[in-house]
């Protein structure tokens, strides 16, 4: 699997723990939108598409599988997060 394309939206809503949304291409073939960046008590983490159940739980729509695959998601989006970010300070 190879990430093709990042996409960086920043939210600016500095009070907000949420701070972008992101969408990837995989393989020029796919795309996922809506991946979270958050920025948590331990830093910042990325939250998965999700769809709110009937009882009211969260539940993931696309999620690795791998340890190894969700680190890599992770590096890769933070990387393009900080890279949008310096983009709109210049």
């Amino acid at each position: 699997m190879k990430i093709t394309d990042i996409r960086v939206r920043i939210v600016n809503n500095a009070s907000d723990k949420l701070k972008a949304v992101a969408s990837i291409t995989i393989d020029d073939e796919l795309v996922v939108h809506d991946i979270k960046v958050i920025n948590g008590k331990d830093g910042y983490f990325l939250s998965m598409p999700s769809r709110k159940t009937n009882e009211g739980e969260f539940k993931d729509i696309v999620h690795p599988i791998k340890t190894e695959v969700r680190e890599m998601l992770k590096e890769k989006i933070l990387a393009a997060y900080e890279e949008a970010l310096k983009s709109e300070n210049n």
